[in-house]
């Protein structure tokens, strides 16, 4: 049986924070890839990323909905489910 995500009515259309991790960008640092907050639109940097800020901002907020905002890829996570999104549709 897979597993869904119980948390979709939960995004929002947003606004992103920032064109680079909003974080880093404040601490001079670097990131790998850039993950957007789907429910207030906060740029985080993914967990491969020395800082890990997307993660560290649903632990601060518990927004449980990320997207990835990299050019191409229409994917999602979810933390609190621990499940995949597809928004290629």
């Amino acid at each position: 049986m897979a597993i869904e995500c119980t948390h979709l009515d939960l995004i929002q259309e947003v606004t992103p924070s920032a064109q680079g991790c909003e974080d880093c960008l404040k601490i001079g640092s670097s990131w790998v890839h850039l993950r957007i907050c789907l429910i207030c639109g906060h740029v985080g940097c993914c967990d491969s990323s020395p800082n890990k800020h997307a993660t560290k901002h649903f632990h601060s907020t518990n927004h449980p909905i990320i997207a990835s905002f990299e050019k191409g890829e229409d994917w999602g996570w979810c933390y609190i489910d621990q499940v995949e999104l597809d928004f290629s549709e």
